[in-house]
C-alpha cells in the first residue's frame, strides 16, 4: 500500500471506514485518490455455536472502529483533524437486532450463515400462485428460509418482540457514530423487505417482500441516498473514536457497490470484478434489469444508478480451504520466506498451462440460489495432475463461473463489456490478472491501490461535499490504473473453446445426478 506522508497543511480528506468480514480499515484519503494514513484492525470472522453456523458480536465490529480510529488519531493527529466526514462501507446481509437504545439483543448471524428457519406457515394464496406461475417456488422458499429475521421469529421469539429496529452492520456502526437509526439505501442488500428498483422500503402493504421477509415496517430504520447526511459525531462516540464531536457522518455503500465504483466501473461498457470471499461481477446502469430470473439488481454507490451482479457464492474462500486442505507445505515455506502461501501458489501458476491440461472446475462450493442442487465438481483427472493443477482449476473455475455471468449481464443489459476492473485480495496477483484478461479475451484494469471499497467510499465522501462537481469527475482524478493486462490470443483460443464445449454443458450433463445426491443424503438440508 502505497501511503502519502507529505499532508498538506489545511487540505480537505475524507476517511473511509470499511468493514469486512475479517477486519476492518480506516483510511485517510486526498481529493486525487492518495492515501494520506491507513490502520487495520483483524478479528476473528465469526464463531459458530453449530455446524454451519455463523455468527459475530456487532460491538467486535464497533470495538475495533474505536481502535482504528484511536491508532489514527495517534499515527497521525493532524491529517486525521482535516477529516471533514467520514464514509462507511460495509458487508452485506449480516443483520442486528437492537433495543430502542441501540444495544444488541444477539450476535449479528452472518451473511455466510447456513441455518434455515422452517417457515411452517405458508405464504398467502396470492404470492403462492405468482410464485408457481413463474417457476420460482422452490427458490422463493429457499429464501424465505435463508432469512435471518425468520429463524429468529421461530427460534428466538422474545429476542424479536424485544427487537426495536433490524439494521445491517452499517446502520448498526452509523447509530454508534451519530445516535441515529437512519443508513444508506446502497447497504440495504440482503433478506429485508427493500424495493431495489426504487432504492427504498417497499411501500405496498400487499408486496411479497413483507410475506416472505416476516419484517415489521416499524422494525426498519430510516434510509437515504448515498453521500447525503446520516448525523453528526456525538460526544459519547468522539469520547470511544478520537474523532472530534461534530464530524459528519455521510450515507456509503456496500462492500461491492464501493468496489465497483472505486475501480472506476460506473459507465457503460465495463464490468468490475471482485475476487473476495464471495467473488462478484458487477455492471453499473441507469436501467433496472433482473441480472438472474426474479433476481434484483442493487443500488449503486452512484446514487439512483444499479449494479446488477453475478457472485460465486464461495469465490476466493475456494483459496482458504485449498491451503487448509491440500497446501500444507506451501504455508510452511511461506513462513520461512515471510511471504503469504498465497503469493507462494501464484509463483506456481505460471507452472500450468492454460486450461490446466483438462481439469476443469465447477465453483458450487456452495449452492446456487436458482440452482440450488448444484454441487462443486472437479471433472477430467488423470496422472500428469498435482496440487498445483488444482489450484490454477479453482482460479480458472471462478472465471468460468463469472464469464457465464457476464455473459448473463451482457445480455440483460445489452450492453457488451469490453474492459475488466479487477479489485480484491486476488487481483493483487500479476498472474491471476493475467489469467482472467486471457480467460476473457478482453482487457484488464487493476487500480494504484487494493483498497477499492475504501477508494469508493472516499469517492462519495468528496463529490457529497461538493469538492467533485459529480463521479464522473471524481473518478477521472482520484481512480488511476497502476496495471493493464492483455489478452493472450492462443491461450484465449482454448479457453474459450473449453468453456463453450466443456464448461457450459455441465450443468446440464450433472443437473439429475446432483438431484440423486439430495434425494439420497439429502444434503443440504432444504
Amino acid at each position: 500500500m502505497k501511503v502519502r506522508s507529505d499532508y498538506i497543511v489545511g487540505e480537505n480528506y475524507v476517511l473511509a471506514v470499511d468493514c469486512g468480514t475479517q477486519s476492518i480499515r480506516g483510511i485517510i484519503f486526498d481529493k486525487k485518490g492518495n492515501i494520506i494514513e491507513s490502520e487495520k484492525q483483524e478479528f476473528k470472522p465469526y464463531f459458530s455455536l453449530q455446524a454451519g453456523w455463523a455468527e459475530q458480536n456487532a460491538d467486535v465490529y464497533w470495538n475495533n472502529l474505536c481502535k482504528v480510529t484511536g491508532k489514527l488519531k495517534e499515527k497521525n493527529p493532524d491529517a486525521l483533524n482535516n477529516v471533514i466526514s467520514v464514509v462507511i462501507s460495509a458487508l452485506r446481509d449480516s443483520g442486528v437486532c437492537v433495543d430502542k437504545e441501540g444495544n444488541p439483543l444477539r450476535p449479528s448471524i452472518m451473511w455466510l450463515d447456513q441455518r434455515m428457519a422452517k417457515c411452517r406457515a405458508p405464504l398467502s394464496k396470492t404470492h403462492r400462485t405468482m410464485f408457481l406461475a413463474v417457476g420460482m417456488t422452490r427458490t422463493i422458499n429457499i429464501t424465505r428460509k435463508q432469512a435471518k429475521s425468520n429463524w429468529i421469529k421461530e427460534n428466538e421469539p422474545e429476542i424479536w418482540e424485544k427487537t426495536y429496529k433490524f439494521l445491517q452492520i452499517s446502520g448498526y456502526l452509523n447509530f454508534k457514530l451519530t445516535g441515529n437509526f437512519k443508513d444508506s439505501s446502497a447497504c440495504q442488500i440482503g433478506h429485508i423487505p427493500f424495493n431495489y428498483k426504487k432504492f427504498k422500503w417497499e411501500e405496498s402493504s400487499s408486496s411479497w417482500r413483507w410475506d416472505v421477509f416476516g419484517i415489521e415496517p416499524d422494525k426498519l430504520c430510516e434510509i437515504v441516498s448515498p453521500g447525503e447526511i446520516l448525523g453528526y459525531i456525538t460526544e459519547e462516540s468522539s469520547d470511544a473514536t478520537g474523532l472530534k464531536k461534530g464530524l459528519k457522518i455521510l450515507a456509503g455503500a456496500s462492500d461491492k457497490g464501493c468496489e465497483t465504483l472505486g475501480c472506476g466501473c460506473i459507465k457503460e461498457g465495463c464490468a468490475s470484478i471482485s475476487f473476495g470471499t464471495t467473488a462478484t461481477a458487477q455492471i453499473t446502469t441507469d436501467k433496472w434489469i433482473e441480472p438472474l430470473k426474479f433476481m434484483p439488481s442493487y443500488p449503486a454507490a452512484v446514487p439512483e444508478k444499479y449494479n446488477p451482479e453475478i457472485q460465486i457464492y464461495r469465490g476466493y474462500w475456494m483459496i482458504s480451504w485449498f491451503k487448509k486442505e491440500f497446501a500444507e507445505k506451501e504455508v510452511e515455506q511461506s513462513k520461512n520466506m515471510n511471504i503469504s502461501a498465497e503469493e507462494l501458489l501464484n509463483k506456481r501458476l505460471s507452472e500450468i498451462p492454460p486450461g490446466s491440461q483438462g481439469l476443469i472446475l465447477q465453483p458450487y462450493w456452495s449452492p446456487h440460489l436458482t440452482k440450488p442442487d448444484a454441487k462443486g465438481s472437479i471433472i477430467g483427472f488423470s496422472d500428469v495432475h498435482t496440487r498445483i493443477h488444482i489450484y490454477r482449476a479453482i482460479i480458472e473455475g471462478i472465471n468460468y463461473g463469472l464469464m457465464n455471468g457476464i455473459e448473463k449481464l451482457e445480455k440483460k443489459s445489452g450492453i457488451p463489456v469490453k474492459t475488466i476492473m479487477v479489485s480484491g485480495g486476488g487481483s493483487q496477483s500479476d498472474a491471476i490478472c493475467q489469467i482472467t484478461a486471457d480467460m476473457f479475451g478482453r482487457p484488464v484494469k487493476r487500480i494504484h491501490t487494493h483498497e477499492a471499497s475504501s477508494l469508493g467510499a472516499a469517492i462519495i465522501g468528496f463529490v457529497s461535499e461538493g469538492l467533485y462537481k459529480n463521479y464522473d469527475d471524481a473518478v477521472e482524478n482520484m481512480v488511476r490504473y497502476e496495471k493493464q493486462f492483455f489478452p493472450d490470443y492462443e491461450n484465449n483460443r482454448i479457453y474459450k473453446a473449453l468453456y463453450s464445449k466443456v464448461y457450459k454443458k455441465l450443468d446440464t450433463k450433472l443437473k439429475f445426478l446432483y438431484l440423486h445426491i439430495r434425494m439420497i443424503i439429502n444434503y443440504p438440508e432444504w
